[in-house]
This record gives C-alpha cells, structure tokens and sequence, in this order.
C-alpha cells in the first residue's frame, strides 16, 4: 500500500520510462506492452491533483474523463452508414465516428502544440454495463471503437474499492493482468505538503496536526454514510477563507456541508471559533514585527500542548505565506530579466529606428507568452504557481509596452533606460520586502526562544523551515542566523520521532 506521494513517483517514472525513445526517434517500450496504469484508492484523495502536477512536472498534456458520465456512444462513437464497394458491388456498412475520448486527446495536441501526454480515465471499474465489455480491448491495445490512442500518450486509470462505491465492476484476471496496479491510502502527513502549497486555512491543519484520525473517514452507520475526504477538507478551506474576507460567520451549517461526520462537524467548529480566540490573544502580528509583550511570551510558556501547537501554526503560516510570495516575486523578476536583456541587445544591434524596433520586440515578447501560456492551459499542463508567475510577467510586459508608446525617446539607448527604471523600481521594491521577510523571521525565532527556549516548539519551527520547499530557498538565498545557531545546537532527525511520540502520548 502506497501513500498519495510514493504513488505521484512511481507514476511519474513509469511515464517518463513509457515515452523513452531509442536514436531512431522509436519508443523504447513498444506502445502494445505500456501497460496502462491502475490508481485504486478511496475516494477523495488527491487522485485526480496528482496527475495534474505529473503533466505540469514533466511538461506534457493531460486529458481527464470520468468514465461514469460515458455511454458506450460517447466513448466508442456512434454508428453511421457508408457505402463501400466489394468486387463491384455496392454494400452499406456500419462504421463509427471517432470516440469523444480520442478526439479530445487529438483537439489537445492540435491546440497545444504538445505531442505527448497522459489520458486520465478515472473510475475505470464504474463503466456501464454497455461499456464493460469494450474496456479490455482500451486497456490492451489502446483502442475506443476503431480508434487508436495516438502514441506517446500513456493511460493512466483510477477507480475506488467496492466497499466505497457500489456500482463498482471488479475486473477479471484477465484484465487485471494487463494493468499495473497501485493501491493507495490516505496519509496526512503527506495531503499536509500539499495542502500548505496550497495555501489551505492554517485552522484545518492545526486541528488535523491535532486530530489526525479526522483527516480521512469513511464509516457506515444505522443513518447511513459517513465520511470525509481530503477533498473535502479543501473545499471547506476555500469557503472559509471567502467567509472571513467578507466578514461572514464561519459555523456548522457551513463546515457540515463538506464534512459528513456529526462529530467532527462539531469539533472542529468549536475548534475553529478558539483558533480566532488565540489569534485575537496572541497578535500575531505584533509577535512577527517585534512589537510583542512579555505577558504574551508568558502566557504562551503556560499555555496547554495544543494551545501552543496552534500558536505556532499560526506563527509559521504567516511567515511562509509571505516566503511565499516573495520566493514568487523573485522567479518572476528572474523571468521579467529575460526579457530585458533581450531589449537591450537589440538596441545595441542597430541605430535605425531602435524605439520602434524594441516596441515591436515588446509586442512578439507578449504575443509569444500569450500563446505559452494558452497552449500550456489547454494541454492541461500549466500549474496555479505557474500561471501567476506568467500573467505577472505579461502584465510588466504589456505595462513597458504601453509607457514605451506614450513616450517619446529619442534613440534605442534611451528607451532600454526608460524599461530598466521601471525594472529598477520592481528590484528595489523586492529587495524591501527581503529585508522585511527577513526581519519576521527573526523575530519568530526570537519568540520561540524566549517562550519555549530548546524545547519541541523550536524543533516544529526548524522542521518547517527545512523541510518547507520555499523557506529553505529564502534561507539559502539570503541566510538567517537564527535557524543555523539553532539547527547546530539541535539533532533535528532524532527528535523528530521524539516528538511524534509526545504528541501521541498527549492525543
């Protein structure tokens, strides 16, 4: 049994291995033996999100159906009438139209310029009846109807154990044996990396940090269903944080309608209105500006585990959300260079009409990742993090283009310096919020010391910071005394399981 992560791995691999070709341009792995791949996992867990960030990884599109909503029509096609000649009589034959699957795989790589890619058929064992027998013919040889899946493009399959789902259809030996199949569980240690990329309310990852049974739950009881999935436990956190901009009451009608569990529904609700109590007390903000009282650090040192263990999920989930945007900031201003240097060079290769050949240079530098990043978007294949990165990018672009026009510089020179200014003024703004970013930081580290000195408090904060993809860039990048001093004093492996246990013990 595979949790969420191992399982992204093994799929990624196997892809990467599938679309291996040999010096004549040939698929390493001949396309009839690329066995499709079977992700049989409860519902909920992050199936689906995992191949989205396999496509985005290795570039390459992807194509997602849930065969539940396919007739056998839909997926194999419909029939029509054509008239063939057979040694020189006319017949009329039943054929097909192409397969809606196919033809979206084949619209996919017209639109997006990408050859290969992943086709995604969730609850695979779901199919109609209709459907069922045409299933073996796909997973051996590729084939919907009398259509081919084009090559360099892998299937990847998922479905739900019966227990989860009654209209599920077990396979037969016989198709069982030309799948590989992978079976995956719920992990919340591993849903949690995910859900802090994803900006999820620091409020559900203290509670579950607290409640990890709670994460994933699927029980039948005299009333019927109970359950909830990671899935649901993102849904929530999006409406709550829309809830708290609009100043709306976060309560159990709300947290109910995503988490189908009585008891839960409660807990967290209650535990929910006390993370607002502790935010209210604490003042997180003043703690991250150095502003904060003794009485604060006193009352913190005094506080129960798991009013101290919010406390630092509230801590550390401010500082990385800005880490966050300011690691962002940087991979776009790295982007925005490319750019520059480009103009730049161009002033410099000619005199004759410079402005406007830089200008023209500007308006195909926008067109060109215009175009990149529909592309991408159609394949499937373009990330959250990556989209915001490419419309900062286009907007400074589009911004110079248009201060370009309105100006009236004399010369090449002089346009490349109006452009560098407005790329000076986003550099120096960046390298303020550094210092800024920094300063917090500091002061999270200066807290924790004073209230908790060496203890499990400063062993959650380096974990973090360590094991968090952005913190340990901006740490690398721009240091910070503070982790190395207290990453030296500690074995920060060995207390982890130390840790672990402690917090078991008091659960």
């Amino acid at each position: 049994m595979l949790n969420i992560k191992q399982a992204k791995e093994y799929i990624k691999d196997s892809v990467k291995l599938y679309l291996k070709k040999d010096e004549d341009g040939e698929y390493r792995i001949p396309v009839v033996r690329q066995r499709p791949i079977f992700l049989l996992g409860a519902p909920g867990i992050g199936k689906t999100a995992v191949m989205e960030q396999i496509a985005q990884e290795l570039g390459i599109a992807l194509v997602s159906y849930s065969m539940t909503h396919h007739t056998r029509q839909s997926a194999l096609g419909l029939p029509f009438i054509a008239h063939k000649e057979y040694d020189g009589l006319s017949y009329d034959v039943s054929e097909y139209t192409m397969s809606e699957i196919i033809a979206s795989v084949y619209d996919v790589m017209k639109e997006s310029g990408i050859r290969e890619g992943i086709l995604f058929l969730d609850e695979i064992n779901c199919v109609s009846e209709t459907l069922a027998p045409s299933m073996l013919q796909f997973l051996q040889y590729k084939v919907f109807g009398r259509h081919r899946v084009p090559d360099g493009w892998v299937i990847v399959t998922a479905g739900n154990p019966p227990e989860y789902n009654k209209s599920v259809r077990e396979f037969d030996v016989v198709t069982l044996d030309r799948m590989k199949i992978l079976e995956v569980e719920a992990d919340y240690g591993v849903w949690k990396e995910y859900a802090r990329d994803r900006n999820l309310h620091t409020a559900i990852l203290n509670y579950l940090d607290l409640k990890k049974e709670d994460f994933y739950q699927v029980e039948t009881t005299v009333r019927g269903k109970n359950y909830i999935t990671a899935r649901g436990w993102e849904d929530l956190s999006e409406m709550i944080l829309l809830s708290e901009e609009e100043g709306m009451k976060v309560e159990e009608t709300l947290v109910e309608q995503y988490l189908r569990n009585p008891r839960v529904v409660k807990e967290f609700t209650a535990y929910y209105d006390l993370y607002q109590k502790y935010k209210r007390d604490y003042r997180v903000e003043e703690i991250l500006s150095g502003k904060s009282t003794a009485g604060v650090g006193e009352k913190a040192r005094k506080a129960d585990f798991d009013e101290r263990l919010s406390l630092m999920g509230m801590l550390i989930d401010h500082v990385q959300r800005d880490i966050r945007e300011n690691i962002e900031k940087l991979d776009y201003l790295s982007g925005v260079l490319v750019h520059m240097k480009a103009l730049r060079n161009a002033a410099q290769e000619t005199q004759d009409s410079a402005v406007e050949r830089i200008r023209d240079l500007l308006i195909r530098q926008i067109e060109g990742r215009q175009q990149g990043m529909e592309a991408l978007r159609k394949a499937g294949s373009l990330s959250d993090r990556e989209k915001r990165k490419q419309r900062r990018i286009l907007r400074f672009l589009q911004e110079c283009e248009k201060q370009l026009r309105l100006s009236d510089v004399p010369d090449g020179d002089a346009a490349v310096r109006l452009l560098k200014t407005r790329y000076d003024e986003e550099a120096a703004s960046y390298r303020q919020e550094t210092e800024e970013v920094g300063k917090k930081l500091h002061y999270l580290f200066e807290f924790v010391e004073d209230a908790f000195g060496s203890g499990n408090e400063m062993l959650i904060l380096l974990t973090e910071c360590t094991v968090n993809q952005d913190s340990a860039k901006f740490i690398s990048l721009y240091g910070c005394e503070d982790y190395q001093r207290h990453h030296e004093e500690m074995m920060v492996s060995e207390r982890s399981d130390m840790l672990m246990q402690q917090i078991d013990l008091v659960l």
